[in-house]
């Protein structure tokens, strides 16, 4: 019987073992489920509220963007034309306007006035003796048949003539000289521009052919664009061109000619733009400054997103998709063209696509997010 009430004893303590830890595991289950509930409940949780747009079709102008110099588009070189007059009075400076036949610089004339009056004298003197050997010629020829005087003679009379004709001839044109010469002391403009360098200075020698001074003819300045040659072809004669300068001044423009040649080493192509608008009023447009411009190639289709979609992470752009649900779908995409705060997609995405706008910074893959288009700027 003893035996009996300890087997009893001994079950008695088993189930109430088995009942404890039946317990135990039913509590920690419990817990773990509410602490798991509140982790789900945060997750299906919207993280950020956006504004969403969908990419539109639009026609964008095309065009193609270079780089290059301002140049002017032909410049005059004034040199001396007379040697060994001293220079008397500078007109002109750099910077000053300049119309043609205007008078730049005047030479010291007193030597070659001197010169053009003896070369007047001489033209008087050979004249006179032309005359008097054109008398005895004459009246050679009228006795010629009567033989008072000899062939001999007459021949003389005639070649006297000639050499006083001759001797004439050659004294009018040193005369002509003297005069070229005159009119050379003065400097004149050979056409309208602006003076871009000088170096005729007061009292100066000047030897023929030095120059005084560089001009810029009738004030046209050029954009000289460096264009691959592979977007050569895209470019005509004749199309606009806006150009803008390293200081923020722009300008429109028109091509003039393409450059014939290629350069072998950077393999581009020089477009000569001419700009509208003469440099004495482009107070901010100098020749040598560095400048960008673009080509007008006409028009194309644009799928279109606005710029604040567009988010750059790790040298990358990418676009977040919302799918019905609003869970987040990070897209790689290529952008093209900017126009203001709109920005071209030419690869990633198509134009069904609902993309988040306001708030994209912040997203990232697999977000959920609340949608509030209401409040959203058009």
């Amino acid at each position: 019987m003893k035996t009996i009430a300890l087997h009893r004893t001994a079950v008695a303590g088993a189930a109430t073992l088995a009942l404890a830890a039946a317990g135990v595991s039913l509590a920690l289950h419990s817990t773990s489920q509410a602490q798991n509930a509140p982790a789900a409940q945060a997750q299906a949780r919207p993280s950020l509220t956006v504004t969403t747009a969908r990419p539109a079709q639009t026609n964008w102008p095309l065009k193609l963007s270079a780089n290059g110099n301002v140049a002017a588009w032909q410049e005059a070189s004034v040199a001396a034309e007379v040697g060994g007059l001293r220079l008397a009075d500078v007109r002109v400076d750099v910077g000053d306007w300049v119309t043609k036949g205007q008078v730049l610089a005047v030479f010291a004339s007193e030597s070659v006035r001197a010169d053009l009056a003896q070369a007047r004298a001489a033209a008087a003197e050979a004249s006179a003796n032309l005359a008097d050997a054109s008398a005895n010629a004459e009246r050679a020829r009228s006795l010629a048949n009567t033989g008072a005087l000899s062939g001999q003679q007459t021949g003389q009379y005639l070649t006297g003539e000639l050499t006083a004709q001759a001797r004439l001839e050659s004294a009018r044109a040193n005369l002509q000289q003297q005069e070229l010469r005159l009119q050379q002391t003065q400097v004149l403009a050979p056409d309208s521009g602006m003076v871009v360098a000088r170096s005729a200075t007061v009292g100066a020698v000047a030897n023929p052919g030095s120059e005084l001074f560089r001009l810029i003819r009738q004030g046209r300045l050029e954009w000289r664009a460096e264009v691959t040659a592979t977007e050569l072809a895209r470019i005509q004669t004749g199309g606009k061109v806006s150009v803008t300068t390293a200081a923020g001044t722009a300008v429109a423009g028109k091509v003039r000619k393409v450059g014939p040649t290629v350069d072998p080493q950077t393999r581009a192509a020089l477009v000569y733009v001419d700009l509208s608008t003469p440099v004495r009023a482009l107070s901010g447009v100098k020749a040598g400054m560095f400048a960008r411009g673009e080509f007008e190639l006409g028009n194309s289709n644009a799928l279109v997103v606005p710029q604040q979609a567009v988010v750059v992470r790790d040298g990358f752009n990418y676009l977040f998709r919302i799918d019905a649900s609003n869970k987040v779908a990070q897209r790689k995409v290529q952008i093209g063209r900017r126009i203001n705060e709109s920005v071209e997609i030419t690869d990633g995405i198509g134009p069904d696509a609902t993309i988040a706008v306001t708030g994209a910074g912040f997203l990232n893959d697999g977000d959920t997010v609340r949608v509030n288009n209401a409040a959203s700027p058009k």
